[in-house]
């Protein structure tokens, strides 16, 4: 009899487990629901469940997932579940925009601009993801300027022109301009000191000043016919012209 009655509690113990099993149909329902409520912890983790059960098949869920995951700060969750829906081709400039905040949000700059970068390839002219692609490469180039390394920070100006959008664009170029006059203006006045006491390294220096004159010229002068509107541009470009 005891030897039974063991045997009765694991068939009773198996029963409840199985019994205990939500299906996949009944984990999308929970998550669908908990999505409607605004519950994104709860729908997170009924979707998760459900994808895993079903091998990420579903896509679309998938991208809900991601938006879940994002707004329960799970942000590598995130970015996994936007990569699912961008393989298989589901709302996909969303998918970038979602997985590259993700990534942003982890501080994985270079995982960051390089699904920028992927997606401004596959979906050219994505005013959001140029936006992004731009604000970044702006902020940097803004950093390296101030830290006085002309070089880095001309590099990330010029990623800007590589964008469609004509705002973007135009800003690239701008900045570009901006760099080099204020470098080729700075350059000058260190050397104005030494312009009688050491004549041949003063025109060096300016010779040096004007190369970087050209430079911004010819930037700024890209810029004015690609926004014309631009007065500002104009007018730094007058007086740039005024410096050579």
């Amino acid at each position: 009899m005891k030897k039974l009655s063991v045997l009765l509690s694991l068939c009773l113990t198996v029963t409840c487990l199985f019994a205990q099993t939500t299906t996949p149909q009944q984990l999308k329902a929970d998550g669908d629901k908990a999505l409607q409520a605004k519950n994104y912890p709860v729908a997170l983790t009924k979707y998760s469940q459900y994808l895993k059960q079903t091998n990420y098949q579903d896509s679309v869920t998938a991208f809900n997932c991601g938006v879940c995951a994002d707004k329960s700060k799970k942000y590598a969750e995130a970015a996994k579940m936007f990569d699912v829906a961008i393989q298989k081709n589901y709302n996909v400039s969303s998918a970038y925009v979602g997985k590259a905040i993700a990534l942003n949000n982890q501080n994985k700059n270079a995982d960051y601009i390089a699904t920028l970068s992927e997606g401004m390839k596959k979906i050219p002219g994505n005013e959001t993801i140029e936006k992004l692609y731009s604000i970044y490469y702006l902020k940097e180039g803004q950093a390296f300027q101030k830290a006085g390394s002309i070089e880095k920070a001309a590099e990330d100006y010029t990623h800007m022109t590589e964008v469609t959008s004509k705002k973007w664009k135009t800003n690239g170029l701008y900045s570009l301009g901006v760099l080099f006059f204020n470098n080729g203006a700075l350059t000058l006045k260190k050397a104005a000191p030494i312009a009688n006491s050491n004549p041949d390294k003063y025109k060096a220096e300016k010779e040096a000043a004007t190369a970087d004159f050209k430079k911004a010229s010819d930037y700024l002068e890209q810029a004015v016919a690609l926004s014309p509107e631009r007065t500002e541009i104009a007018k730094l470009l007058t007086q740039v012209k005024a410096s050579m």
